[in-house]
């Protein structure tokens, strides 16, 4: 489900008046999701696709990368890198191929962003990409996509193949003299191929699995050649940004995080969906534009960024929905997966079920988190069935600090972030299934659990 506003612009959050809460929200990306076919490069060019594509071809490379550099452009996939810092690092005269890879591979526990992006708008993606490979001088470029999600593969297949037959693809693009060719690849499902290098293993045939770094991808990547590894949204919000304007992005948004972008809202809210706003609005915004929590329930805690970033409660509801903003407040922005949860949700059942994914998406390259999920799985289940001890708490904690900052990537971070929130915030939670023996919540007074685990994002 899309929510979009009327295509007017859209208000600064914050900014002073009492425009409606819609008003607040800028389809670009979703902008026509909801027409007829708008999978299709003829729904696209009637909402002037391919026009940002034209006026990058007219600059030089290396002005191409400066002007996303200059619009402010930060990676959509979790880190919030500069995007076009991140084309900048591509060495030049190195007599190499270079590469473009796009992260497509979206499967951490409530994001669910790209996919409905690349179902309804592929073309915005294919833009991209040739503009990003005009800009680093990259002939060849892949799309490692989820391979679970067929349907999707099959319309961005279909998407490549309009692509290739109007000449937006192949050989001397728009009389460009440039030649591009884009294989779209279907990953086996693996969370952990989500992390860059890993991705890369996985599209050379070799088991998925983070490499050390450095060297970094921008100088031996893919086939050990400069590789650029972008996100799915990064690359589809190029083509909006070189057709209306750097001024245009940066009327968006903040100052450090200008633009708009894609928030997934699901969980106990009233009307889940995809949110297309500025950076920098709030959740109680958002909420409002939702309709709210569900009814007669309020809100209990959510995540700004999925399942791996540092859970909020309901204090944080005017946050601004920003990197840095959510980066003062103690937790991530990410991929902007806001899950919410109701007071009938048990925080303890929650972080088991994420820390079970975790445990099982772990690659066992590293100790401390092949070992260390491992055991908070046990622990958790322990303290959610009333069968732990008052030292349990301290113990997921040490566990979670092993882990943190010394695993080999990033999924030791995530796995280790819903325990240090939880215990911040819910301390006494624990304590109770501790004192009680067990859940002191009624899961038939919940749509969370049972055949609804999938609020979770864990089965999404």
């Amino acid at each position: 489900m899309t929510v979009a506003a009327e295509h007017g612009g859209a208000s600064r959050p914050g900014a002073g008046g009492e425009a409606s809460p819609e008003k607040l929200l800028a389809p670009v990306l979703s902008a026509f999701w909801d027409q007829p076919e708008s999978w299709t490069l003829q729904t696209y060019r009637r909402h002037e696709g391919y026009e940002g594509l034209r006026k990058a071809l007219a600059m030089p490379p290396d002005d191409v990368i400066a002007y996303v550099k200059d619009s402010g452009l930060r990676g959509r996939g979790g880190a919030g890198f500069p995007t076009g810092m991140k084309w900048q690092f591509i060495p030049q005269g190195d007599g190499k191929p270079h590469y473009l890879v796009v992260n497509a591979d979206e499967s951490e526990p409530g994001t669910c962003k790209d996919i409905p992006l690349l179902f309804a708008n592929p073309h915005s993606l294919i833009e991209g990409i040739v503009i990003a490979c005009h800009a680093i001088r990259s002939r060849h470029a892949f799309i490692y996509l989820r391979g679970e999600v067929v349907p999707v593969l099959r319309r961005l297949h279909e998407a490549v193949r309009e692509a290739y037959a109007a000449g937006f693809l192949g050989k001397n693009i728009l009389g460009s003299g440039l030649d591009l060719d884009v294989i779209v690849h279907a990953g086996a499902g693996a969370y952990i191929c989500g992390e860059e290098t890993a991705l890369l293993d996985s599209l050379e045939g070799r088991r998925g699995q983070p490499r050390l770094r450095p060297p970094f991808p921008a100088v031996a990547g893919l086939y050990a050649c400069p590789t650029v590894v972008n996100n799915v949204e990064s690359i589809a919000s190029v083509p909006a940004i070189l057709h209306k304007g750097k001024d245009w992005f940066r009327s968006m948004g903040s100052e450090k995080s200008p633009g708009f972008t894609l928030y997934s809202l699901s969980g106990h809210v009233a009307r889940p969906g995809q949110y297309e706003a500025p950076l920098g609005i709030t959740l109680r915004q958002l909420l409002d534009m939702s309709g709210g929590m569900r009814r007669g329930h309020r809100l209990k805690f959510w995540t700004p960024g999925g399942s791996s970033t540092p859970m909020f409660t309901d204090e944080h509801l005017d946050v601004p929905l920003d990197y840095e903003g959510v980066g003062a407040a103690g937790s991530m922005l990410g991929t902007k997966a806001l899950q919410c949860f109701d007071e009938t949700t048990c925080v303890v059942r929650a972080v088991t079920r994420w820390t079970e994914f975790y445990a099982h998406e772990s690659c066992g390259k590293c100790t401390p988190c092949r070992e260390g999920t491992y055991w908070l799985v046990q622990l958790l289940r322990d303290i959610e069935a009333g069968k732990g001890q008052p030292a349990d708490l301290d113990k997921i904690d040490d566990i979670a600090d092993n882990i943190n900052g010394k695993s080999f990537c990033a999924l030791g971070d995530g796995a280790a972030s819903p325990i240090f929130s939880s215990l911040k915030y819910f301390r006494e939670e624990y304590e109770q299934h501790l004192t009680g023996k067990g859940c002191p919540f009624d899961p038939a007074k919940s749509t969370l659990w049972g055949d609804n685990d999938a609020h979770l994002g864990v089965n999404a």
